[in-house]
């Protein structure tokens, strides 16, 4: 059997398409940086990071020292990388090695970067997302004065994060937000005009022009998804990633007889199961018992049963025909022939966001990288490093 048991497509052509598309909505001047945390929100950091890079984004996002160093290692140079979550003391340093920008919000994390050897730095106003930054504008003002004012610290930007960008009907809280942050942000800029204000999200960018300020930080659009969860097709994003597995077995389930943990399907007429070997453990969700469809051959078929860790069962119908479609290739999400499932419409069958489908994808899963279904070429990695197998660059137009 030569079909994966699971495996997640990449198009890299279509994460530079949609930054491309991304920085059409830009504002005279303003930048695009591109979030790659969470391994690209699924996708694979090393492979959408270049391909983002090559489709117009001329900033880079992470959440964690790790994810900084690992880029670089993964042969990621000359664009900047934001680091935007918290650090230990040993993490600073190890930000600031892979040659990173980091965040800070008190003065007692811009002694901490001084002390790891100097970096840039971009201060934090929490405007209302009640994480990470100060709530104190004054106290924000005087954490930039001593970025300043501390010998091999650079201050380089000025942030904030919205909190309901994606919720068109929050009673005007991101209008609230927005103009905290702009009030504080206007008068130190004038002060120092080289500093790079960014505030906006996905949501944020597409949805008010004046949140893009001198950067937008764009995340689950950079990988064609929405980021108010509906068709991404309505904005011209394109879907970058497609999960398929296969029909590994095909039997006869006569009505009365039950298929999987705690029988949860019992036919009610006799029907033919086709079995997939993927589950929870490649990170198709238990909550998709029962609730879920399947695209095989161009046809939708309904997931019936209990999801397990490493299968789960179709209800391919009665016609004896279902025999011929054992081995098969299965799309979870992604297109065949006319039917499409997008990662939007595997969200609301959980109640959750599209960001958590991709995101919540294991190591399991195998990552394959394509432009527009010609693979890719492979990532050269740095002296030492490793590079997950599968892991590709995009080719590089001139």
């Amino acid at each position: 059997m030569s079909a994966p048991r699971a495996q997640a497509s990449v198009n890299v052509a279509a994460i530079e398409r949609n930054c491309s598309r991304l920085r059409s909505e830009l504002r005279a001047g303003a930048e695009l940086c591109a979030v790659v945390k969470a391994d690209g929100y699924g996708h694979g950091a090393p492979a959408s990071a270049h391909a983002a890079l090559a489709g117009g984004a001329s900033w880079l996002a992470v959440a964690s020292a790790q994810e900084a160093r690992e880029l670089r290692e993964c042969g990621v140079s000359g664009a900047p990388i934001l680091v935007m979550g918290a650090l230990s003391l040993d993490e600073v340093a190890e930000a600031l090695a892979a040659d990173a920008d980091v965040v800070v919000w008190s003065e007692r994390y811009v002694r901490a970067v001084a002390e790891a050897g100097g970096g840039r730095v971009h201060v934090k106003l929490d405007s209302g997302m009640g994480r990470l930054g100060t709530r104190d504008s004054i106290l924000a003002s005087r954490v930039l004065a001593l970025a300043r004012d501390t010998r091999g610290v650079e201050p380089v930007g000025l942030m904030t994060h919205f909190a309901t960008a994606d919720e068109l009907d929050d009673g005007g809280f991101f209008a609230r937000q927005l103009d905290t942050f702009a009030r504080w942000a206007r008068e130190l800029k004038l002060a120092h005009p080289q500093l790079i204000v960014h505030a906006a999200n996905s949501a944020a960018m597409l949805r008010d022009a004046d949140a893009q300020f001198d950067m937008a930080r764009c995340g689950i659009a950079v990988y064609g998804m929405d980021p108010f969860g509906v068709d991404p097709a309505e904005r011209a994003l394109q879907p970058a990633l497609a999960l398929s597995s296969y029909v590994a077995e095909v039997k006869l389930c006569r009505a009365g007889e039950s298929a999987g943990y705690g029988r949860r399907f019992t036919a009610e007429r006799d029907t033919h199961l086709g079995v997939l070997p993927i589950g929870y453990g490649d990170g198709w969700r238990r909550g998709l018992s029962n609730n879920a469809d399947v695209l095989i051959a161009g046809r939708r078929y309904p997931l019936v049963g209990t999801v397990s860790m490493d299968n789960v069962t179709i209800d391919l119908g009665a016609d004896s025909s279902a025999e011929r479609l054992r081995g098969e290739p299965a799309t979870l999400i992604g297109i065949d022939g006319e039917q499409r499932i997008t990662a939007e419409d595997v969200a609301r069958r959980l109640d959750t966001i599209n960001y958590e489908i991709t995101c919540g994808l294991t190591s399991r899963v195998a990552r394959v990288y394509h432009r527009d279904g010609v693979l890719a070429e492979p990532v050269a990695a740095a002296a030492g490093a490793s590079v997950r197998a599968g892991s590709w660059l995009p080719h590089q137009h001139a």
